[in-house]
């Protein structure tokens, strides 16, 4: 049986292949999910730890080689987690494929866009700018 034999006619039209690369998306979800536990708890727990600091002395906490570098992780993990979930809500119930694909591409450059602005933001602050 030749691979093209496998597909439906609607994938032999199209000329898509299986589902695979929905694998990674699956496990990427699952991945971020699990790092995000840690690094939501950790966040929670120093900002109420932060109370009463001055503003000074919270740049000074953000500035920290180990605060500077947890916080990038969740910065990424947190917008990475936020578009794939999005973009799986979009595939299931957008329907339109015009409105599905705009949409698809305005989430991503959303979370592309806040979270370079966090990321700069962190990096400024850790470098003194």
């Amino acid at each position: 049986m030749t691979e093209n034999s496998m597909r439906t006619a609607l994938g032999r039209v199209r000329g898509l292949g299986s589902a695979k690369e929905g694998t990674h998306h699956w496990w990427m979800q699952r991945l971020t999910a699990i790092a995000l536990v840690p690094l939501v708890l950790w966040f929670v727990v120093s900002v109420t730890g932060l109370a009463g600091m001055s503003h000074a002395e919270a740049l000074a906490w953000i500035g920290s080689p180990a605060v500077a570098v947890t916080l990038l992780l969740l910065i990424v993990a947190t917008f990475y987690h936020a578009q794939l979930g999005m973009q799986v809500v979009i595939e299931d119930y957008v329907h339109d494929e015009v409105v599905k694909l705009a949409s698809l591409v305005a989430v991503k450059f959303i979370a592309i866009v806040l979270s370079v602005a966090a990321i700069f933001a962190v990096l400024k602050i850790a470098f003194g700018g």
